[in-house]
């Protein structure tokens, strides 16, 4: 068995990353790609489909070169990809009709508030875990069908599908629109990226016919939902993992927490991406939150009931250090932001607040605009490059803080993954902020080690989810060491600043204000 190999596809906001791992859990080659962030107009990211199609071919073929594995050495493969993000294409032909509108796209705002009319963001949260706004996959679909020419009519006659990334990879997996050896591509999502979109009942797991109605969607459009864990058919033969089962999708939120070991009520971990994502399983029954927080399903295997998490989503977390290098320039590379940041003692009364696409969780503030606040002669580079890092932390904060009055729970420990938990500075002061334990794993990549175990343990590679707990087992930890006193004081100022960043958007501010 430990000659074979899992291999998992981790489809992400900025890049499309193939990782195989062996059955310690150890990384044994990685491929991976870049794809292009396409901005049309203020307020709208899109992404090239057929570009993260090919992205996801190159980064197998790579991962698989690299190690000089081959396909018959491959047990099962998983899938785990940015949520929300919306395809609409061709069944007949392939062809998206219109790039894959973003998670961070803003544009489906108006269409939202046409939506909830006088009942507000909460109008369908009881049943889909969600607030109606332009972070779900539902509004971008109609906006799709909306504004794209003959795309209603199409849908309605059948030839359009609808899904988020990881449908618009099995369906490529497995066939597309030539099929594989005459069997059909699968068109098919799991529990984790259905409960994403807002037309998913969270309860019975299945599309709701009234919300999809509302929306103008056509049901025929919709993928059939499965469980996370259990069977996604098998990759087309002609591909490079040919004959290989699919056997796991997770959103990659969902993915972290598997990967992390959160298999219990109560545990909870955040991810440090493009944007800031924590989660605490809530166990068999779903949870409603009254601070801002979304309720999800975390995962669900095959047979079993499913799992639910509540969950904080903040859209900017380490794609304002990417914003820091590329568009200001001020870095030259993300990594060198903490040796920046440790040049000075302190941010010198600076603050950011990123609100680029609004405030998501627990604000929801649409109306809000990205600001600078406490500028002096006095400030420099090197203390905008600790605000940065300081927002960070800081916008967990407020989530654990709704986290904790929505559970009743204290998190005693926060576990993290992702990019930024390298970075040390940001580790001491998410510790002295929270006021609690941060706990980094051995391996940081558990979105794609999510993937992986889930379809590992599908196919008996793993026995049990005791074993994946012990593997995913913290290695270095930090705790608090700033006097609460200044830690008060700190995020006194953080909430200050972030009141200065409201009301900016004056179209959006109807919705803002239901918040």
């Amino acid at each position: 068995m430990c000659a074979k190999y899992v291999a998992a596809i981790d489809q992400g906001t900025t890049s499309t990353r193939c990782i195989i791992f062996d059955h310690d859990a150890n990384q044994v080659a990685v491929g991976q790609f870049e794809h292009e962030q396409i901005f049309p107009e203020r307020g709208w990211v899109e992404h090239d489909p057929k570009e993260i199609w090919d992205n996801v071919r190159r980064a197998v073929g790579a991962a698989l070169a690299d190690s000089d594995i081959g396909r018959e050495d491959v047990v099962a493969v998983g899938l785990t990809n940015q949520r929300e993000t919306t395809i609409v294409w061709d069944k007949n032909t392939g062809d998206p009709v219109y790039n894959a509108i973003v998670w961070q796209d803003t544009r489906t705002t108006p269409i939202c508030k046409e939506l909830m009319g006088e009942d507000g963001p909460d109008k369908w949260q009881k049943t889909t875990g969600l607030l109606l706004n332009s972070y779900p996959a539902g509004p971008k679909i109609k906006w799709i069908l909306d504004n794209v020419d003959g795309a209603r009519e199409r849908a309605e006659a059948g030839d359009l599908l609808f899904g988020t990334i990881d449908t618009w990879l099995l369906w490529n997996l497995t066939g597309g629109a030539d099929g594989d050896e005459g069997n059909p591509a699968i068109h098919a999502t799991d529990v984790t990226n259905a409960s994403r979109t807002s037309l998913m009942d969270l309860r019975t797991l299945q599309w709701d016919e009234e919300i999809c109605q509302a929306m103008g969607i056509p049901m025929s459009m919709l993928p059939e939902i499965r469980p996370s864990v259990g069977d996604f058919g098998k990759v087309r033969a002609r591909g490079s993992l040919g004959g290989v089962p699919i056997r796991a999708i997770l959103g990659d939120q969902q993915s972290a927490m598997f990967g992390q070991g959160c298999f219990r009520p109560g545990e909870a971990k955040n991810t440090y991406g493009t944007g800031l994502f924590l989660l605490l399983n809530t166990g068999t029954t779903p949870k409603w939150s009254d601070n801002g927080l979304l309720t999800t399903v975390c995962y669900q295997v095959e047979g079993e009931k499913p799992v639910y998490a509540l969950e904080g989503s903040v859209a900017i977390g380490g794609s304002l250090v990417q914003w820091l290098r590329d568009s200001l320039q001020i870095i030259p590379n993300a990594a060198s932001i903490e040796n920046l940041a440790r040049e000075v003692k302190d941010n010198g009364g600076v603050y950011i607040v990123p609100a680029f696409s609004g405030l998501f969780a627990p604000r929801w503030r649409p109306d809000a605009r990205g600001v600078i606040v406490g500028l002096t002669r006095f400030a420099n580079r090197k203390h905008l490059a600790r605000a940065v890092l300081e927002a960070t932390a800081y916008q967990t904060r407020e989530v654990a803080d709704a986290m904790v009055a929505d559970s009743g729970v204290e998190i005693t420990e926060l576990r993290v993954d992702g990019g930024m938990t390298m970075n040390e500075l940001l580790m001491q002061f998410q510790a002295d902020i929270l006021g609690t334990k941060v706990t980094r794993p051995k391996n940081i990549e558990t979105t794609a080690a999510g993937a992986a175990y889930a379809a590992g343990i599908s196919v008996g590679y793993w026995d049990s989810l005791d074993v994946l707990r012990e593997q995913s087992a913290g290695e270095t930890s930090w705790k608090p060491k700033m006097e609460q006193s200044e830690v008060d004081r700190l995020y006194a100022e953080w909430n200050r600043a972030v009141e200065r960043s409201y009301n900016w958007e004056e179209d959006t501010e109807d919705s803002s204000a239901a918040l």
